[in-house]
């Protein structure tokens, strides 16, 4: 028997057999065997909507029979894009700012790193050697996509492995000890362009901030002249509850990347909000090109993507039904905890993570869940949540139901 053609993400490139999923619907997908799952991971983090929305459907069938595809290089632009980036300003906490697009979260990180250091040359800073400001303050456990400079912003040493030489300049702090982040500011404050943090991080275990974490990081970067970049790939578009996590915790950040649930997967979609304070210094000079720019950015058709999934959001209360979300997800993971199947949980309204006792692997329990019928994702020993916004309570109930017997 031959390998399979595709070479799949993440996974063991000796495997040859794997769930193939034909429909999807809703909150639940099906295989080509007829199997139906409640998919309690919204695809990777993402669609927010749930699956099958014809609105979406529809809205990029109608723009590709308009305009498919066109790019955004000077002097081009297209409807959709402009009316995506006015609408996602808008939902921001930098509702005067500006929205660079792109495809995907990992180049919405890649793109707010040269961002970052291209606004530091623009404002002529350089330390006390004569150096540009070039370091990015990364955190623990963040994930940041996998492109050479997302790659090295991870504080996740699996995935920064193995690649040889990275992009250089990066320092790593405390995941929730704002003193480490404080003492790599103390030595080398004049030359940090800027910090990447995830408000909430996803990916590396589903990890709130510590109180007063996040305020620190915005105090430390004003003091110091440095950029705050926050990582809303997860986050944004109502997963913790508010439009975008920065919201959720009080703190305005100078960029935010964004992607996943600009248009619940529909389309590949991404971007990064900048600030004012971030445009004036990129439009002082007239002279000044920004050299950075994808194919497919501002691509027409997924802009309607995102402007028909946004509308939908809006429509549905979804932000708000998060909050309903993480109370009674929260509740129903308690009560495992009480009962000694769980060690703990974190989380916030539409995203959660479940710790298992020690010694206990995810995978298994994970491949458990699969069989009952609830996709869920497994890493080392905790297991992640991330269901559709649209999810009913009696589904949330079955994850919780379907988790607390694979569990024991």
């Amino acid at each position: 028997m031959s390998t399979p053609a595709l070479l799949h993400s993440f996974g063991v490139p000796a495997r040859e057999t794997f769930h193939n999923l034909v429909r999807a619907e809703g909150v639940r997908v099906y295989d080509d065997t007829g199997k139906e799952y409640i998919d309690g991971m919204a695809s990777l983090w993402y669609c927010q909507v749930g699956h099958g929305r014809h609105e979406i459907i529809d809205a990029v069938a109608n723009q590709m029979r308009q305009l498919a595809t066109y790019n955004t290089f000077d002097p081009w632009t297209n409807g959709p894009a402009e009316e995506l980036a006015d609408r996602v300003r808008s939902l921001s906490p930098l509702p005067d700012g500006r929205v660079f697009l792109c495809c995907s979260g990992s180049e919405s990180v890649d793109s707010a790193l040269k961002i970052a250091r291209v606004v530091a040359r623009l404002r002529h800073e350089r330390n006390g050697a004569g150096e540009q400001r070039q370091i990015i303050v990364r955190r623990e456990r963040g994930y940041h996509g996998v492109n050479f400079g997302g790659t090295a912003a991870q504080g996740l040493p699996a995935n920064r492995e193995g690649w040889g030489d990275l992009v250089p300049h990066f320092m790593e702090a405390d995941g929730d000890d704002i003193e480490s982040a404080a003492r790599i500011f103390a030595e080398h404050g004049d030359s940090i362009a800027a910090v990447i943090c995830e408000p909430l991080q996803g990916a590396g275990g589903v990890f709130p901030p510590t109180d007063g974490y996040l305020e620190g990081l915005r105090r430390l970067c004003d003091a110091n002249g440095a950029l705050l970049i926050f990582d809303e790939v997860i986050s944004g578009f109502g997963r913790t509850g508010e439009w975008f996590a920065g919201q959720t915790y009080g703190v305005t950040p100078d960029l935010m990347t964004f992607a996943k649930g600009v248009t619940s997967g529909y389309q590949p979609l991404g971007g990064v909000i900048c600030s004012r304070e971030v445009c004036d210094v990129l439009e002082a000079d007239p002279s000044f090109v920004l050299r950075h720019g994808y194919t497919y950015s501002g691509h027409p058709a997924a802009c309607a993507a995102g402007l028909a999934n946004i509308d939908i959001i809006e429509r549905e209360g979804l932000v708000e039904r998060a909050r309903h979300i993480g109370s009674r997800m929260e509740s129903g993971l308690a009560a495992m905890v009480a009962d000694g199947v769980l060690a703990g949980y974190r989380g916030k309204a539409g995203v959660w993570a479940a710790k298992l006792p020690e010694g206990k692997d995810a995978i298994p329990i994970r491949d458990v869940m699969i069989e009952n019928g609830v996709i869920v994702r497994g890493v080392a020993d905790w297991i992640a949540i991330c269901p559709p916004l649209v999810i009913e309570d009696q589904d949330i109930d079955k994850i919780i139901d379907t988790m607390d017997h694979a569990a024991r």
